[in-house]
């Protein structure tokens, strides 16, 4: 557990409705929580600690780990151990190769989204010269992950905490297209036993035109989109995943 924690607000009043869910149950449980803003943050006007919650978006989330002198954790949005569950080619590339398949017309509609966690873009199927307006604020250097394109019936967030699924939200497409739910729990464990889990996160899977399971992606448990999950699981997960990168 946490000693006390800071909650990101953008202004007086105003909090993402995840980071106001963290305020309001730590408040519960007696923790002192303070809200703050990136700003306070940059400028080093916050009591970091290892044993004080910093909840808030990822680019806040990773300030703070710098300035506590942490490395930030490396991103898995395809984790190996579970590869096959893919249902799909998935490849790295960079916004320059990206530009000139496109130009080239040897790119074929693929889906491309920002290999990194500070997202440059939404991710977008690009088809024409007309999509590469969507790469306008990108760097030619930015790393994507690009994929084949295929049609998600529903799409799902399985959220886990230390190996044990705590909830499951459907997010997109038909919500009566249901996961398999046997694959989840074998991805899930797949992953505890390849050590590519952390001690709280969620991972995103869809239902293909197929009817197969597949994997969309895998979220580290910081700075994550509730998607409805209660207050006190998505609270929970949140301060263990803390912990954790505290090596508490």
């Amino acid at each position: 557990m946490v000693r006390a924690a800071f909650v990101q607000e953008y202004g007086p009043g105003r909090m993402a409705p995840e980071m106001r869910a963290v305020l309001d149950v730590l408040r519960a449980r007696d923790v002192p929580v303070e809200p703050f803003t990136a700003k306070r943050l940059e400028r080093r006007r916050l009591p970091l600690s290892r044993d004080t919650l910093v909840a808030g978006d990822v680019p806040t989330v990773l300030c703070a780990l710098k300035l506590l002198g942490l490395e930030p954790p490396p991103t898995r949005d395809y984790p190996s151990s579970l590869t096959a569950l893919l249902c799909r080619r998935v490849w790295p590339s960079t916004v320059r190769q990206l530009k000139a398949q496109v130009l080239q017309g040897s790119a074929g509609p693929v889906f491309a989204k920002p290999g990194e966690r500070r997202k440059r873009f939404t991710g977008h199927v690009f088809r024409d010269v007309d999509d590469l307006l969507a790469l306008e604020s990108a760097s030619a250097s930015t790393p994507l992950w690009c994929s084949e394109v295929v049609e998600w019936r529903s799409e799902f967030r399985v959220f886990v905490i230390h190996g044990v699924i705590v909830g499951v939200r459907h997010y997109a497409g038909d919500p009566t297209v249901r996961l398999d739910d046997a694959r989840v729990a074998e991805a899930v464990a797949t992953l505890a036993s390849a050590g590519e889990g952390t001690a709280g996160y969620a991972v995103d899977f869809g239902v293909l035109s197929t009817g197969e399971t597949a994997l969309v992606e895998w979220n580290d448990g910081f700075s994550l989109g509730a998607y409805g999950l209660p207050p006190e699981e998505y609270t929970r997960l949140t301060v263990a995943r803390w912990c954790e990168l505290m090596g508490a």
